[in-house]
């Protein structure tokens, strides 16, 4: 399962600048009709290979942020992996992942934060190799999100953690959750 976190569809725009302070500038481009500047950043070597293990190989790993001229807000987040996983006395298997996030709608909220209210992630999980019968197998996933409240230091909730709407409190999926069946 895929789960696009806050911190990677950009909303959280202090852990962006955080993320993107040692980024090298890779260009320009258009994003949805506004001028944009591109940092890139890729992950070196050692972390490359700290993060692999006896059967996986994390090969790259990078991450692209495109900044509005004007505003200097992001406008688009990019995140993509390639991972060769090879059992012993098997072919050697690839997994390309790349998220893509679109995000729109900005508005200040308390004391003056400026946070996207919309926008669109993209997933796509291509598996190739030897031994894959297609040439190459390819998944995408969609995901369009709006936030309609904003509340910073909430007490009792981690960095990592939000209140959901109440439309959602009140499903039955979030009553499995939330007991435990979501596991």
């Amino acid at each position: 399962m895929l789960i696009l976190s806050m911190h990677m569809q950009g909303l959280d725009p202090v852990m962006i600048a955080s993320i993107f302070s040692t980024a090298e500038h890779a260009g320009e481009k258009q994003v949805d009709g506004e001028d944009c500047f591109v940092l890139r950043l890729d992950v070196g070597p050692s972390t490359l290979s700290s993060w692999s293990d006896g059967t996986a190989e994390v090969i790259r790993h990078g991450l692209t942020g495109f900044f509005s001229q004007r505003s200097g807000l992001l406008a688009r987040l990019e995140d993509s992996q390639l991972t060769r996983i090879q059992s012993p006395g098997a072919a050697a298997m690839y997994w390309e992942t790349t998220i893509a996030s679109t995000l729109s709608d900005y508005r200040a909220v308390d004391g003056g934060v400026t946070v996207a209210h919309a926008g669109r992630s993209t997933a796509h999980l291509a598996r190739f190799g030897v031994g894959v019968r297609a040439a190459r197998v390819v998944t995408r996933m969609e995901e369009s999100w709006t936030i309609d409240d904003v509340a910073f230091d909430v007490p009792g909730l981690g960095p990592d953690s939000f209140i959901p709407p109440e439309e959602v409190r009140r499903s039955r999926f979030y009553d499995a959750m939330a007991a435990g069946g979501g596991k």
